[in-house]
């Protein structure tokens, strides 16, 4: 790995219920499968530097699942945190949750407000999870809360600008990510930071999020380091700007 690495990658974790079914197994088993992976992948993330991990945990559309699974991964999640939150502290990792919590049931968000509270000051990591997140449900409330100001009269429609709209949304202060990464075959973003991944590299892989080990990550993370990031820019620009920067030429 090189200092070229994501400050914030995002990923999708993909792929827990077939890793489960092809083992003959509940679905269940796989989501707590996909739970041990997590705590590899943010150790690792931790570990080579990467400033911000965003980890799609639970979508406003998950809620169609049938209903006995929603229960079960709502209990899960509570557990993970219930277990995790200690060691998360321990390795200085800040945990955050975004998304619409009024669904939950009271004993997740007590669980998740006590974790945010226990690791609120740490800096080796940030850890975002996202759950009952939808980045549609995102950019509405955005624009629902710029609309009460243009209502109350503090602010004028012609007013209004992508980064005031940018700093209205839930992951406002932090990085954009430069890493999208989605394991289990599929490859398409679902609903996920719609405005954030405007200009994020996008990776996809068949290998199913349980199986997502330290050498994929790293795969994905070396995929990132041979592109070029253009930014509506040509490639001869870019060149120019990091020779000038770097003094080359």
């Amino acid at each position: 790995m090189t200092s070229d690495l994501p400050r914030h990658v995002a990923i999708i974790m993909d792929g827990n219920g077939r890793w489960a079914s092809k083992r003959s197994l509940p679905r269940i088993a796989g989501h707590r499968a996909g739970v041990e992976n997590v705590r590899a992948i943010v150790k690792h993330s931790a570990e080579l530097g990467i400033e911000v991990l965003t980890l799609f945990a639970f979508s406003s559309e998950n809620w169609r699942r049938p209903p006995v699974e929603v229960r079960l991964l709502m209990d899960l999640f509570v557990m993970a945190l219930e277990q995790e939150a200690e060691r998360l502290h321990e390795n200085g990792v800040c945990l955050r949750v975004v998304g619409d919590r009024v669904g939950f049931p009271a004993k997740l968000r007590r669980s998740i407000a006590a974790a945010e509270a226990l690791t609120a000051g740490n800096q080796a990591l940030t850890l975002i999870i996202a759950a009952n997140y939808g980045g549609r449900w995102d950019v509405t409330e955005a624009t629902r809360r710029l609309a009460e100001e243009v209502a109350a009269g503090r602010l004028q429609p012609a007013d209004i600008t992508v980064e005031m709209l940018g700093n209205q949304l839930m992951l406002r202060d932090v990085p954009e990510p430069d890493l999208f990464i989605r394991s289990g075959g599929e490859q398409r973003i679902s609903n996920f930071l719609l405005w954030q991944l405007a200009y994020t590299e996008l990776y996809f892989t068949n290998c199913l999020w349980p199986d997502f080990d330290r050498a994929q990550y790293e795969e994905a993370l070396a995929s990132y380091t041979r592109r070029q990031r253009r930014f509506g820019m040509t490639g001869e620009q870019i060149e120019a700007a990091s020779e000038a920067a770097t003094g080359v030429g």
